[in-house]
């Protein structure tokens, strides 16, 4: 059986900036941006000119994973929050703190990165926008 899965985080009309934000912070590439205004109208269900700038999806694509985007549906609740994690697994030290510092920035430290038993370098930071990321540089595997 083949499967593939990947992260899909919903934000509340800011969205586009999320993107344009993890794009630059994790070196990725906007694959593509869709809003709700950019589909065939349906007469039964208008929507309001705040709701066709809503982001409907929006794929980036980091290093071989796939992150998946969508503003909430005006009036559906959202709540900002730690129920979803994204593990980063930089090979080198170097660009582990380069994606640290640019999630720190205006976000907050979780746990600083460090030399663990398990990782050369590991922490856990909460972006500007509530998400929670484990950063964690793989150590040398035993023979």
């Amino acid at each position: 059986m083949s499967l593939s899965l990947n992260p899909y985080l919903f934000f509340d009309g800011n969205t586009r900036e999320a993107v344009h934000f993890y794009e630059k912070a994790l070196g990725g590439k906007v694959m593509g941006i869709m809003t709700y205004g950019d589909v065939p109208a349906d007469p039964d269900h208008p929507l309001t000119d705040d709701m066709k700038d809503r982001v409907m999806h929006a794929h980036l694509k980091v290093g071989e994973a796939d992150l998946m985007f969508s503003d909430t549906y005006a009036g559906m609740p959202y709540l900002s929050g730690n129920s979803i994690q994204i593990a980063i697994h930089p090979k080198e030290e170097g660009m582990a703190r380069e994606i640290f510092a640019a999630l720190e920035d205006g976000g907050q430290v979780i746990i600083p990165l460090h030399k663990t038993d398990f990782s050369p370098l590991y922490g856990m930071v909460k972006d500007k926008f509530g998400v929670h990321f484990n950063l964690n540089v793989p150590g040398e595997q035993p023979q």
